[in-house]
C-alpha cells in the first residue's frame, strides 16, 4: 500500500508542536509513514464514512440536554458501533475473499485517515481541516479497512470548494485555525475540553464559549453543512423553552457534574465519547462553562471543588470572575 501522501504535513505539524500533550500522535508517526508496520502485507485501504448527525446510535437516557457537547458524542461512542459496522462488512468480504485478510480500524489507530479517504474521492480537506463533501458536508466519522487483496481503481480526488470562504477561521473562538487548513490542537475547544489534562490558560477559559464536551463550530458555520444539514446543522436546542428556561436547565446540569463523585460520572456517561475526559475533566469543563455563561448560581458547587488536586487555581480564578459585577 502507497505512503500516505500528506505524511510530510503531519510531520511538520507535529513538529511545530500542534499536538499538544497528545504524544501518542508522534508514536503514530511509524504506522502511518509504512502502513505494513500495522498490517503486514496490507495492500490496499477500504476507506467508508459515517454519519452522525442526526446520530445514528442515540441514547435516550443521555443526561446532558442543555449543555453544548459536539454532536458525535451525543450517543454511543463512534468506536463501539463504527467498528460492529465494519466488522459486519469484513464477515460479507471475507466470504467472498476466504484467502485474504481484513483489519478494521478507527481514528484510534494510527491510520492517517483523511488522507486516505482524500484519495478516495470522499472529499476535500477543507480549510478547517476537516473532509468536505459537496453533497454530504463534513459531519460524519471515517473509518477503514486495510486488506491483503489488491484493489486496483483510482478515483480522482474532489477539488477544493472552499474557495474564499473563510467562515470557520473567522467564527473559531479560540484562533485554533491559525491559517486555512492549519490547526493548533493546544487552542482548540475540542482538545481543552476532552484531550488535555491541564486547565486552559486564564485568556482561553471564557473563549471556551460555553461549550462542555468537544465543539461543532467551524463545522456548523461551514456553507456545505448549512446547504446540506440546513440553517442550524445539528441544532439540539429545544425551541419551546425560553432563554430563562434553558440557563435554569443547563445550571442543573452543571451542578450534577460538579456534586457527583468521579466514579458516578463515569456510570453516567457509561458508552458515550464523554468518558475520555474522566471525571475531573468532566467537573473542570463544567467550571469553565460557569465562567463563559455567568453561572453564578454556582458558586457554593465551585468552592466545594477548591481541595480537588489540579483544580484549586481554576476554583479560584472561576469565583472571582463569577463575583464580578
Amino acid at each position: 500500500m502507497a505512503p500516505a501522501a500528506a505524511i510530510a504535513l503531519y510531520r511538520d505539524w507535529l513538529e511545530r508542536d500542534f499536538a499538544g500533550e497528545m504524544d501518542y500522535l508522534h508514536r503514530h508517526l511509524p504506522f502511518k509513514e509504512d502502513p505494513t508496520q500495522l498490517m503486514s502485507h496490507a495492500q490496499s485501504a477500504i476507506v467508508l464514512t459515517f454519519d452522525y448527525s442526526p446520530h445514528p446510535q442515540p441514547k435516550p437516557s443521555f443526561p446532558l440536554q442543555e449543555a453544548k457537547v459536539a454532536l458525535y458524542a451525543r450517543g454511543e461512542d463512534y468506536h463501539f458501533w463504527i467498528k460492529r459496522r465494519l466488522q459486519s462488512l469484513i464477515t460479507r468480504l471475507q466470504t467472498e475473499f476466504p484467502n485474504e485478510s481484513f483489519a478494521a480500524y478507527t481514528d484510534s489507530a494510527p491510520v492517517l485517515e483523511r488522507d486516505l479517504a482524500q484519495r478516495a474521492g470522499l472529499g476535500w480537506i477543507g480549510k478547517n481541516t476537516c473532509l468536505i463533501h459537496p453533497k454530504r458536508g463534513s459531519l460524519f466519522l471515517i473509518g477503514e479497512i486495510y486488506t491483503t487483496l489488491t484493489l486496483n481503481e483510482e478515483r480522482d480526488p474532489l477539488p477544493d470548494f472552499c474557495g474564499t470562504c473563510t467562515r470557520c477561521l473567522d467564527a473559531c473562538p479560540t484562533g485554533a485555525l491559525v491559517a486555512p487548513h492549519e490547526l493548533d490542537a493546544r487552542k482548540c475547544i475540542s482538545y481543552l475540553t476532552i484531550e488535555s489534562k491541564q486547565v486552559p490558560p486564564e485568556d482561553m477559559r471564557e473563549k471556551t464559549s460555553g461549550w462542555f464536551f468537544g465543539c461543532d463550530i467551524c463545522q456548523t458555520v461551514c456553507p456545505w453543512n448549512v446547504k446540506f444539514h440546513g440553517t442550524t446543522p445539528g441544532a439540539t436546542a429545544d425551541p419551546s423553552l425560553t432563554d430563562a428556561e434553558r440557563r435554569v436547565r443547563l445550571i442543573e446540569e452543571m451542578r450534577v457534574i460538579l456534586t457527583s463523585t468521579n466514579t458516578r460520572l463515569l456510570k453516567l456517561f457509561h458508552g458515550t465519547p464523554l468518558v475520555r475526559a474522566g471525571g475531573k475533566g468532566l467537573k473542570r469543563n463544567a467550571i469553565l462553562v460557569a465562567i463563559a455563561m455567568n453561572l453564578r448560581e454556582l458558586t457554593p458547587e465551585i468552592t466545594a471543588l477548591r481541595e480537588v488536586a489540579g483544580l484549586g487555581a481554576l476554583v479560584d480564578d472561576a469565583l472571582a470572575r463569577l463575583a464580578r459585577d
